[in-house]
């Protein structure tokens, strides 16, 4: 005789979910000699929604925080609107500026001169991008003035010198005091053509700001001494705005087109990095899809498992019905056993991705510690360290998903459960 008639009876006219349909789930999810393949199957059901559910909290974690790192970067030293000059140079900037950061929504607006050049050491060479800047503009971004690691600011304009990022000090092996010669091709003009200009310039500071790119690439020079090494005849290129709210640029450009001193070229930082936050945001929708396959495929295994179940209780399932238990008695009882699985997976899942996310610099620390290898090459990934943001709105959707497949993985062996005929069910046990 079945278990189920030795060690319980069926009470009939019970509520919905009552006692003994919870009891009689919990002994169906127990390990049994006879029912170990089906324990088997379940606990892989299980393992495998917990570390779907994990990674995918994991993996967007580390996107949120990748693009959240690098758009406070990129818009932290570039600037959120770039002004360029439409009928002649941008020589009166100083004045422009200055109105410019009178409109409401402005928080700095910064002449600046760019130019690309070679900047080489007695060690090596390397491509950089110089910018000219005054001092106090210089002090004001907030990425530079507050990321000094070496070295002052002070007297930036007045004394000779150069502001460089730590990524480039060390690829040339320069410290503050050493010179850096800079190599430019808009020299000056001879009868043979443009001469190459080369000057040496001390390194007085050293910045980091965290992004390869830029502490790699990036030379800040004083305005006028800019002006003087690219052959700018007292403009600038262009005036980089800083505003307030970074999200919210086209109320400030509305403003700034209508309050504008002269007529100016407008431009923001979504325009200018459009296809690579465009590819970023592809590249994570991409992933939580290929992610949620490994909770899709966790949720049929809950349905693998469950039909066995099923097939293997038959006679209690007919010993129930006898005695005077419902259909719905009998669809509840292994709803209740498949959800479960899915429930408890998902719960750690939660946990386990959450604690994961939140210490991930101290794991990627001591991974690194034991296989002796460095597996964050900031050259590799823009990014000094591994970012990590939790987005409760996506764990809330992620965990939401996950119980949805698990609970409807269930439906159909439960439905089938219900289904059986006492008569045929007692013949086939």
């Amino acid at each position: 005789m079945s278990a189920v008639a030795e060690n319980a009876a069926v009470p009939t006219g019970t509520k919905p979910f009552a006692g003994f349909e919870w009891l009689l789930a919990g002994r169906y999810l127990r390990t049994r000699r006879r029912e170990g393949f089906v324990s088997v199957i379940a606990g892989f059901s299980f393992l495998g929604i917990l570390l779907g559910v994990a990674t995918l909290i994991i993996v967007m974690s580390v996107m949120n925080g990748f693009r959240k790192e690098l758009l406070e970067k990129i818009v932290g030293v570039n600037g959120h609107i770039f002004a360029t000059p439409i009928d002649r140079p941008l020589d009166d900037y100083d004045s422009v500026a200055q109105k410019l950061a009178k409109i409401n929504g402005v928080k700095l607006a910064i002449p600046l001169v760019e130019g690309q050049a070679l900047a080489s050491s007695q060690i090596g060479n390397n491509g950089v991008l110089v910018r000219g800047v005054r001092e106090a503009d210089i002090k004001a971004i907030p990425f530079i003035g507050g990321n000094i690691k070496a070295g002052t600011l002070e007297g930036f304009d007045t004394t000779p010198g150069v502001a460089i990022g730590r990524r480039l000090a060390n690829a040339l092996g320069l410290q503050v005091g050493d010179s850096m010669t800079l190599v430019s091709p808009q020299g000056a003009s001879t009868p043979f053509g443009t001469a190459p200009r080369i000057k040496a310039y001390p390194v007085k500071a050293i910045f980091e700001i965290g992004m390869t790119e830029f502490d790699g690439t990036f030379v800040y020079m004083p305005l006028a001494e800019s002006q003087a090494y690219f052959n700018r005849d007292g403009d600038v290129n262009v005036i980089e705005i800083f505003v307030d709210n970074p999200d919210r640029t086209q109320g400030v450009r509305d403003a700034i087109e209508a309050d504008a001193p002269r007529p100016l070229v407008l431009s923001d930082w979504r325009q200018r990095n459009r296809s690579f936050f465009n590819a970023l945001e592809v590249e994570r929708n991409v992933m939580f899809i290929i992610l949620t396959l490994i909770v899709l495929v966790a949720a049929l295994n809950i349905v693998s498992g469950l039909i066995m179940l099923v097939k293997d209780k038959t006679a209690d399932i007919a010993i129930m019905r006898t005695m005077g238990a419902t259909r719905g008695t009998v669809l509840r009882v292994f709803l209740i056993t498949g959800a479960a699985i899915g429930v408890i997976g998902t719960v750690a899942g939660l946990i386990l991705g959450v604690l994961f996310a939140n210490n991930i610099k101290s794991i990627m620390a001591a991974l690194n510690w034991i296989t002796g290898a460095n597996l964050w090459d900031p050259t590799v990934r823009f990014l000094s360290d591994i970012p990590s943001v939790i987005d409760w709105r996506e764990v809330v959707s992620v965990v939401l998903m996950a119980l949805t497949l698990s609970l409807l993985a269930t439906l159909y062996p439960a439905w089938k459960a219900a289904r059986l005929d006492p008569v045929e069910a007692l013949r086939m046990g």
